[in-house]
């Protein structure tokens, strides 16, 4: 049956000039089938270089959301309307407006994991790789309100000794990820590396060897001389691992970090997307307007 789904994916892609984007944290079949595998940011600048008609962003509301913001003149779709994103949800643009009047002269860095509302209203982005070259650009000086997450907050802050005002957002996923788990897993596998997202708490990234986003940890492993290695991040990411590096073994800190939001899509559900055109994700003009200020900033530093 997936082979006849696949099939029907293909000849419709072909038809609407679509091209699929699917997420490092997504199930290994919607990988499979993608065009392009990354992180949220690349995804979207890899879409807007091509000549689709059609982005399918399989990953989470926000992310569609980047890639409207970049292909203004294409349409974007994700297969579930519902898979959005829990740290994305912790800030809303009315609650930063009021936090901003609190530090006006305060400049705010968001996380690109936040909505295109939350962008608009803020003075730069980051994502989890570049956070701390996007930090240290700012004038010494300036206060800095960082959203939503307040453990990629304190990870940036830990790597260059400065104070930031934290918004109280985290990843659920990443915080299913224990200390402990990571004492036992080393105990277990001494021979391992520990790497580790950002996203995690201050203690799990303590005991890491590595601490990198998405595709810093994919080219981590793929670099690194070691044999072996305890993944900190959702697990969806094991499935590129384990394609790209069949040589090396990878077990995650614990499979309960596991994000439900990015597996509600399905193979099934990518290809009535595709049949349907749904779910079409757009961006008010005057939303986007300011929040590609934002990412624009990032992109120029960058």
């Amino acid at each position: 049956m997936s082979d006849l789904i696949i099939e029907k994916i293909s000849e419709l892609k072909k038809k609407n000039n679509a091209v699929i984007l699917a997420h490092n944290y997504q199930r290994g079949e919607i990988q499979d089938v993608a065009d392009f595998v990354g992180d949220s940011l690349g995804l979207s600048q890899q879409a807007a270089k091509t000549d689709a008609d059609l982005i399918v962003f399989c990953g989470v509301h926000f992310m569609a959301e980047t890639a409207a913001l970049l292909s203004p003149d294409k349409t974007v779709i994700m297969p579930d309307e519902h898979a959005g994103c829990p740290m994305a949800s912790m800030i809303t643009a009315r609650e930063l407006k009021e936090k901003k009047k609190l530090y006006p002269n305060a400049k705010v860095v968001c996380y690109v994991n936040t909505t295109a509302a939350v962008k608009a209203e803020s003075d730069i982005c980051c994502t989890s790789s570049n956070a701390v070259k996007i930090v240290s650009s700012l004038p010494e000086d300036a206060e800095i309100i960082f959203v939503p997450d307040k453990s990629l907050g304190a990870y940036v802050s830990s790597c260059l000794g400065r104070e930031m005002i934290y918004w109280e957002g985290y990843c659920p996923t990443h915080h299913r990820i224990l200390a402990e788990q990571i004492v036992k897993m080393k105990s277990d596998h001494p021979e391992a590396e520990v790497v580790v997202h950002p996203e995690c708490t201050p203690d799990v990234i303590a005991l890491a060897d590595h601490v990198a986003s998405t595709t810093g940890i994919l080219n981590y492993v793929q670099s690194s001389n070691s044999r072996e290695f305890v993944i900190g991040t959702e697990i969806g990411i094991l499935h590129r691992m384990k394609k790209e590096n069949p040589d090396k073994t990878f077990m995650p800190v614990t499979p309960l970090s596991d994000c439900p939001n990015m597996k509600l899509n399905t193979l099934e559900k990518l290809l009535w997307s595709l049949e349907d055109f749904q779910f079409v994700v757009t961006v008010p003009e005057d939303i986007a307007v300011e929040a590609r200020k934002a990412i624009q900033r990032m992109l120029d530093l960058s």
